[in-house]
């Protein structure tokens, strides 16, 4: 197991039990201590959890949002799945949105085939993946660099969404939960999307099942303003039936 795998093992077990020691560690992936207690060091430095003798323990908030690129192996196969959905519902000639995320910039990499296409994006990483696209016009909102994401926040990139309206909006989420809704761990980042929201004819939510009965810092939309919801077959179905009975269209890719 590659390191940036075995973090994210650590993280999701901290985040199911609260705790762990090194020599459970060393047990679940079969390699040094010393190893284990190099990962924990570094899991320690980006704030991820906290250092105590034999072990750490969680220190994530609701405010925590993890590295884009620990991210990016999360769940990458459901991601994939769920792109290749999300791309599905785009035809010729669409005005779209794409926000930012790992899950939206599979999206983009789905659009090889398409044609006459408007996307506007706060993201550079979604604009580099189009830039060189023949059928796509690319608009970036502009606005403030956030470093670790690459996307554009502050009032510029909200005012450009009060210009533009979109057919579709491919709208990605920190949580999903049913009773409080759509989530953000960043609240600059959560202002761009509410903006977003307001410029698109259709709105269509596309979150791994792992985020959803979960709740991030900062609100960004009730469920109530989302059309389609788009997620992997790992959601519960208990949830799904919950989620259909609103009168949304689910998608389990």
């Amino acid at each position: 197991m590659i390191s940036d795998q075995r973090h994210q093992t650590i993280i999701n077990l901290l985040e199911d039990l609260g705790a762990v020691t090194v020599s459970d560690l060393v047990k679940e992936f079969k390699v040094s201590e010393m190893t284990i207690r190099r990962d924990l060091d570094i899991l320690e430095n980006q704030g991820l959890l906290r250092r105590v003798h034999g072990g750490a323990v969680s220190r994530r908030g609701r405010s925590y949002e993890p590295p884009f690129m620990l991210r990016t192996s999360e769940n990458l196969d459901n991601k994939i799945r769920i792109s290749q959905a999300a791309a599905n519902l785009i035809q010729n000639g669409d005005s779209i949105t794409l926000d930012v995320g790992t899950t939206t910039l599979e999206i983009a990499r789905h659009l090889q085939n398409k044609q006459d296409l408007t996307v506007i994006t706060p993201s550079l990483q979604i604009a580099n993946e189009l830039i060189n696209h023949p059928g796509i016009r690319l608009i970036l909102t502009g606005g403030i660099l956030r470093i670790g994401e690459l996307s554009m926040v502050g009032h510029l990139a909200e005012r450009i969404f009060e210009d533009f309206f979109v057919d579709k909006l491919f709208l990605g989420a920190g949580a999903v939960d049913l009773k409080t809704g759509v989530s953000e761990f960043n609240i600059e980042d959560a202002l761009v999307k509410r903006a977003m929201v307001k410029s698109a004819k259709s709105v269509v939510l596309v979150a791994d099942s792992s985020k959803f009965n979960q709740v991030a810092f900062t609100a960004i939309v009730p469920l109530s303003e989302i059309h389609t919801i788009i997620t992997d077959k790992e959601l519960d179905p208990h949830l799904a039936t919950q989620i259909q009975a609103k009168g949304l269209e689910l998608i389990l890719a």
